[in-house]
C-alpha cells in the first residue's frame, strides 16, 4: 500500500492510502476530517469560493481541488499554523477604519483571505494594490469586506516591511 507523509503546520502525518485515507480524498477532507484542522473551510467544494485556501510548500492553493495523495513529502500550512503575532492575523484582526470596515463579519471566508494573502507575501512582499487584489480574486465573500480585506493585506505588508528593516 503507498503511504503518504505529509508535514502539516511543522508536524509529519503518514497515512496510508486505502486505510487511512482514500484515493479520492482532498486535502482539505484529509486536515478537517483526520487532523480536525477545521480553520480550513469547505464551502463549495468546486474550487470557485477560496474558502478551503492554504498553502502547500508556501504557496497558496484550493485544498478541495488537491488530491491528498500526491502530496507526499510536501508541507502544508493552514491558518492553524499561523500564530496570532503573524502580520497578517493581526492585520485582519485588527483593521476596522472608518470608510473600509471591518475584515472580518462573519469569518467564514476569513481563513481563505489570510492564506491567499500569505501566499502572495511569500512571494512578493511588497505588492501593489493590483497584485492583492489579483491574488485575492478567486476569494469570494458574502458579506462584502474587500476594502477591508485589501487595507488589511496593505497594512500587514506594510508592518513586515518595516519589521524587517525596510520601512520609511
Amino acid at each position: 500500500m503507498k503511504k503518504v507523509k505529509l508535514c502539516v503546520n511543522g508536524a509529519w502525518h503518514e497515512f496510508e492510502v486505502g486505510r487511512d485515507i482514500e484515493p479520492q480524498h482532498t486535502l482539505a477532507y484529509v486536515l478537517r476530517e483526520k487532523l480536525g484542522l477545521v480553520g480550513t473551510k469547505i464551502s463549495c467544494d468546486t474550487g470557485e469560493c477560496g474558502a478551503c485556501t492554504v498553502l502547500l510548500d508556501g504557496k497558496a492553493v484550493l485544498s478541495c481541488m488537491t488530491i491528498a495523495m500526491t502530496l507526499d513529502g510536501h508541507s502544508v500550512t493552514t491558518i492553524e499554523g499561523l500564530g496570532l503575532d503573524d502580520a497578517l492575523v493581526k492585520a485582519f484582526a485588527n483593521q476596522c477604519e472608518p470608510g473600509y470596515g471591518t475584515a472580518m463579519q462573519c469569518g467564514y471566508c476569513t481563513p481563505g483571505f489570510v492564506m491567499s494573502a500569505k501566499g502572495l507575501l511569500n512571494e512578493n512582499p511588497n505588492p501593489m494594490e493590483e497584485e492583492i487584489r489579483h491574488a485575492l480574486s478567486g476569494n469570494l465573500c458574502r458579506c462584502g469586506t474587500y476594502p477591508a480585506v485589501m487595507r488589511a493585506v496593505m497594512h500587514a505588508a506594510e508592518e513586515m516591511a518595516q519589521a524587517k528593516g525596510g520601512g520609511d
